[in-house]
């Protein structure tokens, strides 16, 4: 009887139909497209509310901040050393993973220069160190 309903059975439900199931899905150039816009504006809005927190993180540590950081030294793969000035009282720290020791408490002031920040020293360049290394300089 089971037999019987389904040979009878009306072949316009969409699992059934044999000639949906033959048929291959239609992909258009249109909703490729507009699947890579959309994805393209996800990431675009991604890296601009980044750009903002750290633009806003930056703008507001600097606005009479009552800790700032001086300088930063790395000493190995995790551990650095900072030098911090709170209120006008300079620290030298040790920040490793999980601990933060204070290494020393300034009695003076360092005063840096502007011809000690090592990102203003210039550097050679690429060439002049392949020349040297391999003795033509």
């Amino acid at each position: 009887m089971i037999l019987a309903l389904l040979a009878t059975a009306p072949l316009s439900r969409p699992f059934a139909a044999p000639e949906a199931a033959a048929a291959p899905p239609v992909v258009g150039i249109g909703g490729l497209g507009e699947v890579t816009l959309v994805l393209g504006l996800v990431l675009a809005a991604i890296f601009a509310l980044a750009w903002l927190v750290r633009y806003l993180r930056g703008a507001s540590s600097r606005t009479g901040a009552a800790l700032d950081v001086l300088a930063e030294v790395r000493l190995g793969p995790k551990e650095r050393a900072v030098l911090l000035k709170v209120g006008t009282t300079q620290l030298l720290v040790g920040v490793a993973p999980g601990r933060v020791n204070t290494l020393h408490v300034l009695t003076e002031p360092v005063q840096s220069t502007p011809g000690d920040d090592p990102s203003e020293i210039a550097r050679p360049s690429f060439r002049a160190l392949l020349m040297k290394s391999l003795g033509r300089s």
